[in-house]
């Protein structure tokens, strides 16, 4: 079985203004897909001219690169030039060259609140952006994660006694603003995480950074450039605006209590 999948998103080429950020990077995709059963995983270009295609162009592309006798898409799926090609024209293509189409089936989850819905990206996002990190992971079948690097922020959070890996993850689709619960992933180990997403209202900063304070990393902070993966797994509070650094402090000691807390 091979997956196939589009490096960067055709949105960020067709509409670079409306494109998404980015649930995840194209090789942990990758490597999800190969643990989820996939064989191999092929990438496509939409900047090649394929999204210029008509739909049995564009599939005629496809089967010369990835060859198939049966190809399986959802009920939303588009392909060819504006996107005018659908499921039942994927079908009728099938029908007149030789592979199979199989509609794969929506899968809805049960939310927090008791409501259902479909597994898709929007859904994601949007329970992203507001916070709800825990049914983002229902959706998703695991924890939303980021990947970046190390970078050299104001270090605020080391002379307040909990130093943090400031984290740059271009692109990719951070939570709401707050503080959360979750893991990191460090040259291959993996620590409870204390994160924070947003401006760091208290000290008036309005750029909006990700931090992440690992509990029980013995490796100086002092270093940038490294690579670490971040998992959001639970929520904790909002970003407060803080009387002074001695209530902040005593917040932080709270919160890092309830990430050491979790299983």
């Amino acid at each position: 079985m091979v997956a196939v999948t589009f490096d960067p998103l055709p949105v960020a080429v067709l509409r670079p203004d409306a494109a998404p950020a980015r649930l995840t990077g194209s090789a942990r995709r990758e490597a999800l897909l190969l643990a989820c059963g996939c064989d191999a995983v092929h990438v496509l270009d939409p900047r090649s001219g394929i999204l210029a295609e008509t739909p049995e162009g564009f599939i005629e592309h496809l089967r010369a690169a990835v060859p198939f006798d049966a190809i399986a898409e959802g009920a939303d799926f588009r392909f060819g030039r504006g996107r005018s090609g659908d499921v039942t024209t994927l079908a009728a293509i099938g029908a007149r060259v030789g592979f199979q189409t199989i509609e794969v089936a929506e899968v809805d989850e049960a939310m927090s609140d008791g409501s259902v819905i479909a597994a898709r990206s929007t859904a994601v996002r949007w329970m992203l952006s507001m916070g709800r990190v825990a049914d983002a992971a229902r959706l998703l079948g695991r924890p939303h994660a980021i990947e970046g690097v190390v970078e050299r922020g104001d270090q605020r959070g080391r002379l307040l006694g909990f130093p943090t890996a400031n984290i740059m993850a271009a692109g990719m689709a951070l939570p709401a603003d707050g503080v959360y619960a979750g893991r990191a992933i460090i040259a291959g180990r993996q620590y409870q995480t204390a994160i924070s997403v947003g401006t760091k209202p208290t000290f008036g900063s309005s750029s909006r950074v990700c931090e992440a304070h690992v509990l029980g990393l013995e490796a100086s902070l002092d270093s940038y450039g490294w690579p670490i993966e971040v998992h959001f797994e639970q929520w904790l509070r909002s970003q407060w605006r803080f009387p002074g650094p001695d209530a902040l402090v005593a917040q932080l000691r709270a919160d890092v209590a309830r990430t050491a807390a979790l299983a």
